[in-house]
């Protein structure tokens, strides 16, 4: 009887923690639908002077600058087709402020070309984007051969002797060299699956629990 009972509160702890598991999942599933809209909204409108306004993720804004061309990073990145390339990012001042904008993709014979140098500071527009924390399993960067993997920012400090804004600027347009970073709310959101997982695994086990206690009762 003993067994039948702990048996029983095992199964009921585990039927709970997939409920509570599936019910986390609801709720970021909701956070996510509203950081989409968000997102779709805020690329969808025109563009703002950046020196206007305060300064948020995914706003669309309008500015001018003084651009670092000697302290161009390229940072090892796929194009939209998945072929390996860089994305050219530059130091750029704007009202002293101190920004890295990503100027777009280039193949890697295009590294150090004429063409990428050729930039109109005077008439940015962008969209801000917070830059997201380096990924453990990338490689270290190349300072030395200016090959990059990620925008860790102590190499950035080392490699401009500068600290910049924690947003970046991602160059928006119809610029063909580099071709400018599409920037989408098309963010990963598996949320309702994972939810239908934990409650699936939560009635099967009730189910079986239910079948096993009817037939040995």
């Amino acid at each position: 009887m003993k067994h039948k009972f702990l048996f029983s509160v095992f199964v009921i702890f585990f039927i709970l923690v997939f409920i509570s598991l599936g019910s986390w999942q609801i709720i970021r599933l909701n956070w996510k639908n509203n950081l989409i809209l968000e997102i779709e909204s805020s690329i969808k409108k025109p563009p703002v002077q950046l020196s206007e306004t305060n300064v948020t993720n995914f706003l669309k804004i309008k500015t001018s600058g003084s651009i670092d061309f000697d302290k161009q990073i390229y940072l090892y990145n796929l194009n939209e087709n998945g072929t390996p390339g860089f994305e050219v990012i530059n130091p750029i001042i704007i009202d002293s402020k101190n920004y890295l904008i990503n100027r777009g993709w280039i193949p890697f014979k295009k590294k150090d070309s004429k063409e990428i140098y050729e930039f109109d500071e005077n008439n940015i527009i962008g969209i801000l984007k917070s830059q997201g924390r380096k990924n453990i399993f990338k490689p270290d960067n190349d300072i030395k051969e200016n090959y990059w993997f990620s925008l860790d920012r102590e190499d950035i400090l080392e490699f401009t002797g500068k600290k910049f804004s924690n947003y970046i600027i991602y160059l928006d347009g119809n610029y063909q060299f580099p071709k400018p970073k599409k920037i989408t709310a098309n963010i990963s959101n598996n949320h309702k699956k994972y939810a239908i997982t934990w409650f699936s695994l939560a009635i099967s086990i009730l189910l079986l629990y239910l079948y096993f206690r009817r037939k040995n009762y």
